[in-house]
C-alpha cells in the first residue's frame, strides 16, 4: 500500500484527500518507483479544478524523483536501484510509490540530489522545449518571459544567459522582479503597472520582442501580443490566471504577422528517444552550473491543500516540492 492524494470530484484545494492504494508489480513497459520527492506544478491545479477535465476518481501529480524498485519485461534503461526522475502521464506522483510507465522515466545522474530532480523535470524540460524546440532563437534574440520568478522562470532566465539571449522578465512584485534579474534577466517588469507592454516596447527601442513566452494566461495575453515585433512568436504554455479568451485571428495580421502556438510539455517527450535526449540536455545544463534549481517551498504530503493554496496564490517564488 502507498499513501496516495487522490480527488474525487473537481474543485478547489479541499477535494485533496490522502488514500491507501495499492501499488502491484510492473506489468510489460512498467517500473515500480519509490518517491523521495514530488514536484508541484499548476497543471496539477488545473486538473484539480476541471479546468483539464478528469476521470473521477484520480490520482494527482506529473513529476517526482526516487529509486527504482522493480522494472517490467522490455525497460532496457533503468533497473532496480537506479536513480531516476520523471515529468510523465499519467497523473499520480502525489504519493509514496507507484507503478507506471517507463519511457518518460530519465536515469537521474548523481550530482543532481531527488528534490532537484523533483523540482526540475517538468519545468526544466519546459524551458528546454521553450528554448530549442518552438522557434528558432539564438544568441542576440530577445525574449519576453511572464512569471519569472516561478519554478519554469528562474530556471529559463539563467537558460537564456547561459545562450546569449536577452531575457525580459515580468513578475508581479518588485522583489520578484529582482529574483528574476538575480538569475540572469537582462531586465525586469512588474505586470502589475498598467503600462508594462510599452516597457517591453521601449526597452527594444520600439521593435518589440522575437518570441513572448506566457503561462500567465489571460491577464497577460493582449500585452504580450503587443510586445512583438512583426512576424514575432506568441507562446502561450500556461493559465495560472485563467484561460485565454477566444482569439480572433485578424488580430494577429493587424499586429504584424504574428505567430502564434499553445504547446505542451506532453507532446513534445511522447517520444521516448526524444523524452531522454531533452532530460540530459537539462541534466548538463544544471551539471554545469549554467542552471541552478531552486526549491524554495517544501510541504509533507499530508500538507498538499496548503501547498496548492500557496502556489495559486502565486505566494511562491522557485520551485516547490511534496515530500513523502
Amino acid at each position: 500500500m502507498a499513501r496516495t492524494i487522490i480527488i474525487q470530484t473537481h474543485g478547489g484545494p479541499e477535494v485533496l484527500h490522502l488514500a491507501d492504494r495499492p501499488v502491484g508489480e510492473p506489468g510489460p513497459g512498467q517500473i515500480r518507483i519509490r518517491h523521495h520527492a514530488i514536484g508541484l506544478n499548476f497543471i496539477d491545479c488545473y486538473q484539480r479544478s476541471g479546468l483539464y477535465p478528469m476521470a473521477l476518481p484520480a490520482a494527482l501529480g506529473m513529476e517526482a524523483a526516487g529509486i527504482v524498485e522493480a522494472v517490467g519485461e522490455g525497460v532496457t534503461h533503468l533497473k532496480p536501484g537506479d536513480r531516476a526522475a520523471y515529468a510523465s502521464q499519467p497523473p499520480g506522483a502525489y504519493c509514496d510509490a507507484r507503478v507506471m510507465p517507463a519511457a518518460q522515466v530519465c536515469p537521474l545522474p548523481d550530482g543532481i540530489s531527488f528534490d532537484e530532480g523533483a523540482a526540475m523535470m517538468l519545468k526544466g524540460m519546459t524551458a528546454q522545449y521553450l528554448f530549442h524546440r518552438t522557434v528558432p532563437l539564438k544568441a542576440g534574440n530577445t525574449v519576453l518571459f511572464h512569471a519569472a520568478a516561478g519554478g519554469v522562470g528562474l530556471i529559463a532566465c539563467q537558460w537564456a544567459r547561459s545562450e546569449g539571449i536577452t531575457l525580459i522578465a515580468t513578475a508581479g512584485s518588485d522583489e520578484k522582479c529582482q529574483l528574476a534579474l538575480d538569475h540572469g534577466a537582462a531586465h525586469a517588469i512588474n505586470y502589475r503597472q498598467p503600462d508594462w507592454s510599452q516597457q517591453v516596447r521601449a526597452l527594444t527601442g520600439g521593435k518589440g520582442v522575437d518570441a513572448v513566452m506566457d503561462s500567465v494566461g489571460a491577464a497577460t495575453f493582449e500585452g504580450s501580443l503587443d510586445s512583438l515585433r512583426p512576424l514575432g512568436m506568441m507562446i502561450s504554455f500556461g493559465n495560472a490566471s485563467g484561460p485565454v479568451p477566444p482569439v480572433n485571428l485578424g488580430v494577429l495580421a493587424a499586429k504584424g504577422s504574428l505567430q502564434i502556438t499553445r504547446p505542451t510539455l506532453f507532446t513534445h517527450i511522447a517520444d521516448h528517444a526524444t523524452c531522454q535526449a531533452m532530460a540530459r540536455h537539462l541534466f548538463d545544463k544544471v551539471l554545469s552550473g549554467a542552471v541552478t534549481i531552486r526549491v524554495d517551498q517544501r510541504f509533507g504530503l499530508d500538507q498538499v491543500q496548503e501547498a496548492h493554496r500557496v502556489l495559486e496564490a502565486r505566494a511562491t517564488t522557485g520551485s516547490t516540492i511534496l515530500v513523502p
